[in-house]
């Protein structure tokens, strides 16, 4: 696995979007800004990329194992990992957004709004509703997940039902800014990080939300993720919650 580089990820940025603030050429690559630059960032050799194996196109084959950059919809996946996973490691990249500027553009006048940053921050616990599409695949050896956390701008046209246009709007690109962070899971154990410290030794999805400052949905999601692949395990019930416990030793000797 590589580690978190941000002069690279600075040089993947450039190369693809160009230092100019110009935004004229917003969407006009053959595929999503947000996907090229991270192509670009963990694979910088070109020669890499698009690479056919069998019957699909990796987005990224260094040789010894193949990368898939995925925005979201895991069940799409499936049919490249029944592929890819009887002969290589599989790394499923997954790019969420951690600080999110939203910026409208109004398809009549090409003009865009300033741009307004969005009160929800991202956290790598979105991923596990993406998991959940691809569960039975979960326990696999060889596969592997990088959740790069990522400020972007967020470009939606002003196409939407409402009144103002927004409510039920499309995205039209995504723009990374800065990569925040990155959160890797190689093995079990890893799936440890998503379990704060603080939490007691038998605890609920609520005592979750609260220590990681997620949403209870979101806590209930992970848990189910992680009781599937037995990192914590059911040990009864508070009243109406399940009681969890973690099974895997936080600090093997």
């Amino acid at each position: 696995m590589t580690k978190m580089n941000e002069k690279r990820f600075e040089e993947a940025k450039n190369k693809i979007i160009g230092k100019p603030k110009n935004r004229k050429g917003i969407g006009t690559l053959g595929e999503k800004t947000v996907h090229a630059v991270l192509k670009n960032y963990y694979a910088p050799d070109e020669k890499m990329h698009e690479v056919p194996i069998g019957h699909y196109v990796a987005d990224i084959y260094t040789g010894e194992g193949i990368w898939e950059i995925q925005n979201g919809n895991f069940y799409k996946i499936r049919s490249k990992l029944d592929a890819f996973l009887k002969e290589y490691p599989v790394t499923i990249i997954y790019p969420i957004p951690h600080i999110k500027w939203i910026i409208w553009i109004d398809e009549e006048t090409g003009e865009c709004s300033p741009k307004r940053k969005s009160p929800l921050t991202g956290t790598a616990y979105r991923a596990f509703a993406e998991l959940y599409r691809i569960k039975d695949y979960l326990n696999h050896e060889k596969l592997r997940f990088i959740f790069p956390l990522v400020d972007m701008e967020e470009y939606r046209l002003l196409n939407g039902w409402s009144r103002d246009r927004k409510k039920g709007s499309c995205r039209y690109d995504r723009l990374p800014v800065t990569l925040y962070d990155e959160v890797v899971i190689e093995k079990k154990e890893d799936y440890l990080q998503f379990l704060p410290g603080q939490l007691p030794e038998a605890f609920t999805s609520k005592d979750l939300s609260a220590t990681a400052k997620i949403p209870i949905k979101a806590a209930r999601m992970a848990l189910h993720i992680m009781t599937y692949l037995g990192v914590t395990e059911q040990i009864g019930k508070a009243g109406k919650s399940y009681l969890y416990r973690i099974l895997i030793n936080r600090h093997p000797t």
